[in-house]
């Protein structure tokens, strides 16, 4: 039974009442000793307790989707199906790659390293209710990374009219936060949703919008959107296998200054080091209550590394490109919760980095990021238009 599904969620609402009416009903009929009977009524408390318990976290993890499936929840999952040296992609934080600067270069391949053939993927609807149904999902095997996992992929409204047919559009990819499904974006940040009207008035680009699956290892570990030798290629996963799929499957704007990546939480630090490390292959990043240090996450298989946690930190990424990336930055968060990180990152910064950091207020939720996604897009809107 899936774990985010209806049935599933009223199975736990069930047995709530049927735990307590047992405890009732065995309350005064248990027999033996007076041990015995002290145990088995404790027993009984505790099954009640449980099943509210259970209850209570897929009610929460429903309108959250923090875990997709049993695998993530259980952290028996492991989507790494092997760990290949990956070719030398770009030239990373000194923005000397092929599309560095303007770029014509697809985001996923350079001139030295040509991406391997096209992939023609088949997408199907996504099998949660919280999930529109104008989302599209593909299982996807990474030709680079050696990761496996799912990509949802919305397409603006624009992109079956006819009168856009000849149009390429530019991307945004969506990146979680951990622990967090490849649904969330959609399904309680109501991106999609909220941004559709928008792009239908034309106040917001219409971006195809993108979603890949970032918990990768089991055993709960966080691989931070990280290459990790003989660990993970996350990086490469998200930034070169994903693109490349979005290019060989839609009508992708090919060029650097028309991609973007955006996240919340973990998923925001994603955003920040991977638009300043790869600015040939995204023009801006969205940070939203991000961290730049690794270890902020417990679970960060980087954050245990010295010499990974420092060079994924933004700061550093900033601080030791040889020069300064072409990205604009968009780092909100709470005093104590991502803005003294932004402050950090913009006082790094030089042009032609650009850093807007906001001060937010409230818990670190996803109430607080989804009402902030009409606006970041529009600010986004204005560092890639629509053409």
């Amino acid at each position: 039974m899936q774990l985010t599904g209806t049935p599933f969620f009223i199975c736990t609402v069930i047995l709530v009442p049927v735990s307590i009416a047992v405890a009732m009903w065995f309350w005064g009929r248990v027999k033996g000793p007076k041990p015995v009977r002290v145990l088995s009524r404790l027993a009984m408390l505790v099954f009640c307790q449980v099943t509210a318990v259970i209850m209570v976290f897929v009610m929460v993890n429903n309108a959250n989707l923090i875990y997709g499936n049993w695998d993530d929840l259980l952290g028996t999952g492991n989507h790494v199906r092997a760990v290949p040296v990956v070719p030398p992609q770009d030239a990373a934080a000194g923005g000397q790659g092929p599309a560095a600067g303007g770029g014509g270069a697809a985001p996923a391949g350079d001139a030295a390293h040509p991406p391997a053939n096209k992939v023609q993927q088949a997408f199907r609807g996504v099998d949660d209710p919280k999930v529109p149904n104008d989302v599209q999902k593909t299982d996807l095997k990474g030709q680079l990374s050696g990761v496996d996992g799912e990509v949802l992929v919305w397409l603006p409204p624009q992109y079956n009219d006819p009168a856009f047919k000849d149009k390429k559009f530019p991307v945004v990819e969506l990146i979680p936060g951990y622990p967090g499904s490849s649904s969330t974006w959609y399904g309680t940040l109501k991106v999609s949703e909220q941004l559709k009207p928008l792009m239908q008035q034309g106040k917001v680009t219409p971006f195809i919008l993108v979603s890949p699956r970032t918990l990768l290892l089991g055993n709960h570990t966080d691989a931070g959107c990280t290459d990790v030798p003989g660990k993970v290629n996350a990086d490469t996963w998200l930034t070169r296998d994903v693109p490349q799929m979005i290019l060989d499957n839609f009508r992708a704007d090919p060029s650097a200054d028309r991609w973007a990546i955006a996240g919340y939480s973990a998923g925001a630090h994603c955003a920040a080091k991977l638009s300043l490390a790869h600015p040939n292959r995204y023009r801006a990043g969205v940070s939203l209550s991000g961290y730049n240090d690794p270890a902020t996450e417990k679970d960060s298989l980087v954050g245990k590394d010295p010499k990974l946690r420092e060079a994924n930190n933004p700061v550093a990424i900033v601080k030791g490109a040889a020069q300064p990336p072409k990205v604009a930055l968009y780092v909100s968060g709470n005093k104590g919760d991502g803005y003294e990180d932004g402050q950090a990152i913009a006082g790094a910064a030089k042009a032609p980095t650009t850093v807007q950091v906001v001060e937010t207020t409230g818990p670190h939720s996803s109430d607080v990021w989804k009402d902030m996604v009409p606006g970041v897009f529009e600010w986004l809107t204005g560092v890639i238009p629509a053409h």
